[in-house]
């Protein structure tokens, strides 16, 4: 019979090394989280006591003036501006959890990376995730429940076409901003674009690059709904002196961490856990009807085959 013969270790290997060995530790990784364009590009502003009220003229169009030679006997007309009796009111929206840390976990485990540091930052990533959500989906102010019927149009074939977008431009023709839509419907944009022999050019924000048309960014987000393979494109124009879409926040929270957001420590309890309030008040607010329009049954899945040039 042939005996087995047994190998001795002549240096030290890798996974006994690897017991007394310092390696490179990264701070948890949050998948769900994304860069919130549409945050980074409203114009915020603050709210007193949780209300924002937009007035609105109910005559715009009966308003009279006159334009005339020099003749001064000419009779001026009279006129007034009205407003709506009762103007929409906007009440601050609040996303909120309460994060619970054991303190023996705090005290134990918080080399190199903070326990409770870490465990607020990626809390507070995802109340700001639900926040740009609520911001596009909301049914009292989201931004897709509150687009004017006049102000919604279809796509004329299914997938998105120069065309239709060109057909969105001309309900928010006073100074747009941005379309907003799913990563999906961007993709299939720029398929229609490349089959027509037209590629959108790109432009830098924030230090990434987005696809524009007519020099307008399109700009991704993930909370855009898509359903049965279709989505929306919405365009926005933004700002209070433009009349357009604008985002609401509560200022001077006790515990503020960013506009709108607050973290309170609320004690330990019997339980040695320790128990912080993480709160987010905001809502938004379309001033005027033609600031934002929507462009339906976007879908998302038609491709193009093209001839193979490389063939013989």
């Amino acid at each position: 019979m042939a005996s087995t013969a047994t190998t001795t270790p002549t240096a030290l290997g890798d996974i006994a090394a690897r017991q007394l060995a310092n390696v490179t530790k990264t701070p948890p990784q949050l998948s769900t989280i994304s860069p919130r364009w549409l945050v980074h590009l409203l114009q915020w502003v603050p709210v007193e006591s949780g209300i924002y009220r937009v007035n609105k003229v109910t005559n715009a169009t009966r308003v009279e003036v006159a334009c005339g030679n020099q003749d001064e006997s000419a009779e001026l007309p009279q006129t007034f501006v009205d407003y709506e009796p009762r103007p929409r009111e906007y009440f601050l929206n609040t996303v909120s959890t309460i994060l619970d840390v054991h303190t023996r976990i705090s005290d134990l485990y918080s080399v190199p990376h903070d326990q409770i540091k870490e465990q607020l930052r990626l809390t507070i990533e995802t109340v700001k995730e639900r926040q740009e959500g609520e911001l596009i989906n909301n049914s009292d102010y989201g931004l897709i429940s509150n687009v004017d019927p006049a102000q919604r149009i279809s796509t004329r074939t299914g997938a998105p076409q120069p065309d239709d977008l060109d057909n969105l431009i001309t309900k928010v023709w006073k100074e747009p901003a941005f379309f907003l839509t799913h990563p999906l419907a961007i993709a299939a944009f720029g398929r229609e674009c490349t089959r027509r022999g037209v590629p959108p050019p790109t432009v830098s924000l924030f230090g990434s690059q987005f696809l524009t048309w007519r020099g307008l960014p399109l700009i991704p987000s993930d909370k855009v709904p898509v359903e049965n393979g279709k989505t929306k494109i919405l365009l926005l124009r933004v700002g209070e002196k433009r009349q357009g879409v604008v985002g609401l926040y509560q200022p001077n929270l006790v515990g503020e961490q960013s506009p709108g957001l607050s973290v309170r420590f609320m004690g330990i309890g019997r339980a040695a856990v320790a128990s912080y309030l993480i709160s987010l008040y905001c809502s938004l607010a379309v001033l005027t009807e033609d600031a934002l329009a929507v462009l339906e049954n976007v879908e998302i899945g038609k491709y193009h085959e093209y001839p193979d040039t490389y063939k013989s």
